[in-house]
């Protein structure tokens, strides 16, 4: 999940003005706490959840500070456990997955209900995902789904080839090159074992269910989904000629063909009655079932939607599916959510409202929090400077956090779009200092180091500014004499995108310190609003070089990894490789898990060796909590699932230190 906000405390300047300007000393405390711990009179949680809103629509937006939002206002078929980030069962009470995960069936519980009252069926979700991979709805998440037969084809506007003469559709298993044929180049059906999962045959599917499983009621669209999978081209002319090109067998076949639209009907999800959703798999996906309480999947009213468009998150339309619902949102200032009586837990939520303020400056934060107008902050708003301090009191809560900061490069234009130049301006960054003055880990590959046990993570390349030199010259940036000249690289159009959350400008500003000492060249900042500073990035309106970070939506390395499987989605560098994708598919298809992390690993090296990224450090959570709130955990995704918190009066049951993360 994409960070609004850099994990790491504010520059020393602006310290300094908190400690002697705004009061907020980080040596006042109270019996151990920093501030006041005084419960609120009423069952009313004030929390920060970051910036102003892209939108509460949870398939739209991809920052944390939407999501903080949308986990109180929708569930989904299953929710992040408080303290792991697991998955565990919401509204699915329980779910069946085969052994070669052709196909997950989710059960749904009959009790859910939206905030107006109808009930929440398999329909539903249906529906919410359909809908989200629908391309002008241009959802940043929609390759979560991307498991899911067609989901892709139909997100990215593909078409099938349809022959009219013979009713028939062009297969791809019929134009597999050679090497990709597992029966040989003579054969042009491969084995059982070598076709997509997807083409399965329906008998073989129930085989590999487990014993226990409660299979669905076959049918024809069941019965379709397993049909060998069929070509996928381009809707666009120019892109589909282009990949016709690189497939003269394929381009000769389509000749008097018919291009039919990949639809919403076409995707492998089906409602196979009121309480039984089954999702038909086109290629394995061991880490799905983990992605299932992201927002992109939590459950949506269609018929608000349809009603209302794009206004149907405003307060007056909107109708929810989680514990809580939106009272109202005073934009720029702060969203309060209520509990909904109509949840099916609601007798076991304890909130009355949650209060969710927009800030995005940790002064502020830390300043109401000491003064007793927060129960919390959320993670990175403790400043490195101040933990000798804050990091003894009672209320401060750190833990390991699957959560990296990086910068994105534009690989598309300008300096950056040759590898020499991101491999130098990589390499020109002492990321140990500043990991050691942040105290967190300096960070060299695209995955967290220790959140994976077992994982054989790839380093990138070390802090070596002379050599960056040297491939600075090799791309063309030299003086007479053919040395690096730093005012040659200067002179071009490059600069530092950043939105101004938390530290991030401080931030940018010790990256422009860095290539200023260490190799000479001026690169200059450009301060976006956090609103469209996403959209800039996605659509890779920035010259050079833009800021990023993200959060683990599930517990696995290919999290961080998939953010590179296309070039579009949450991939903002415009860098993409096939010999990539093929590793991470190999990876997915592997049982074994040591064997699939080495793949993993191999596809992680080739990022690095490409280097589309500049990655720069890793955390922990490092956040305040009030020793009277319970249920609020400092877990790995730093993502809080709200019917689980509540207000405890009573001193005796407080939390006085870190909560039992066991």
């Amino acid at each position: 999940m994409s960070y609004s906000s850099s994990r790491f405390a504010p520059y020393s300047i602006v310290l300094l003005a908190c400690l002697t300007a705004a009061g907020c000393s980080a040596s006042a405390s109270n019996n151990g706490f920093f501030g006041k711990t005084d419960p609120p009179r009423q069952n009313v949680l004030r929390y920060v959840s970051g910036s102003e809103p892209e939108s509460i629509d949870p398939q739209i937006p991809n920052g944390q500070n939407e999501a903080r939002i949308c986990l109180a206002l929708y569930e989904g078929l299953a929710e992040y456990d408080p303290k792991t980030s697991q998955p565990i069962p919401a509204l699915a009470e329980h779910w069946d997955v085969n052994k070669d995960w052709s196909e997950v069936t989710f059960y749904l519980r009959h009790d859910g209900r939206f905030s107006n009252g109808d009930p929440i069926t398999a329909r539903d979700f249906a529906y919410t995902i359909r809908r989200g991979l629908t391309p002008a709805l241009a959802a940043s998440y929609a390759s979560m789904a991307y498991p899911i037969k067609y989901a892709q084809a139909f997100n990215e506007g593909g078409v099938f080839v349809f022959d009219p003469g013979s009713k028939t559709y062009l297969l791809e298993r019929d134009f597999e090159k050679p090497s990709e044929a597992a029966t040989g180049s003579n054969s042009s059906a491969p084995s059982t074992e070598s076709q997509p999962l997807s083409s399965q045959p329906i008998e073989s599917v129930a085989d590999e269910y487990p014993a226990n499983a409660q299979l669905g009621a076959d049918s024809a669209f069941h019965h379709l989904m397993h049909a060998p999978v069929r070509v996928v081209l381009p809707a666009k002319e120019k892109d589909r000629n282009a990949a016709l090109e690189a497939n003269p067998r394929l381009k000769a076949a389509t000749a008097g063909k018919q291009f039919i639209p990949v639809t919403a009907g076409d995707v492998g999800v089906e409602a196979v009655d009121d309480y039984t959703l089954r999702l038909v798999l086109v290629k394995p996906a061991p880490y799905f079932i983990s992605m299932m309480p992201h927002q992109f999947f939590r459950a949506l009213h269609q018929k608000t939607i349809e009603k209302f468009g794009s206004a149907w998150t405003d307060a007056a339309n909107i109708v929810t599916s989680g514990p809580f619902t939106l009272e109202s949102w005073k934009h720029y200032d702060r969203l309060i959510a209520r509990r909904d009586p109509k949840y099916w837990d609601a007798a076991n939520v304890r909130l009355d409202k949650i209060v969710f303020l927009m800030l995005a400056d940790n002064t502020t934060m830390l300043n109401l929090y000491k003064a007793g107008d927060l129960e919390a902050t959320y993670n990175h708003t403790v400043p490195a400077a101040w933990l000798d301090t804050i990091g003894s009191l009672k209320d401060f809560m750190d833990a390991p956090e699957a959560a990296i900061d990086f910068y994105n490069f534009n690989t598309t234009t300008g300096p950056t779009k040759d590898v020499r130049v991101r491999k130098a301006l990589n390499m020109s960054i002492d990321k140990k200092a500043l990991a050691d003055w942040r105290h967190v880990q300096p960070l060299t590959a695209m995955t967290p180091l220790g959140i994976f046990p077992g994982y054989p993570q790839p380093k990138g390349d070390p802090f070596d500014p002379d050599r960056a030199k040297r491939l600075l010259a090799e791309a063309g940036y030299t003086d007479a004499t053919g040395n690096f000249d730093a005012k040659k690289l200067a002179a071009t159009d490059i600069e530092v995108l950043t939105n101004p959350d938390g530290s991030n400008i401080s931030y940018a500003e010790f990256m422009q310190a860095q290539w200023k000492q260490n190799l000479g060249v001026t690169i200059s900042i450009r301060v976006m609003e956090a609103k469209t500073f996403f959209k800039a990035q996605k659509s890779l309106e920035y010259k050079g070089v833009s800021r990023t970070g993200w959060g683990a939506d599930y517990m696995d390395p290919y999290t961080f990894l998939s953010l590179f499987y296309t070039a579009s989605g949450n991939n903002g560098t415009g860098w993409w490789d096939p010999k990539y994708v093929e590793l991470l598919d190999k990876a997915n298809r592997t049982i074994d898990r040591q064997q699939r992390y080495a793949l993993l690993a191999q596809a992680e090296q080739i990022l690095l060796d490409a280097q589309p990224v500049l990655p720069i450090v890793i955390g922990t959570t490092r956040l305040l909590k009030k020793p009277y709130v319970k249920g609020m955990y400092p877990n790995p995704a730093t993502l809080i699932p709200w019917k689980w918190v509540y207000i405890e009066r009573d001193p005796a049951k407080w939390d006085y230190g870190m909560p039992d993360m066991k």
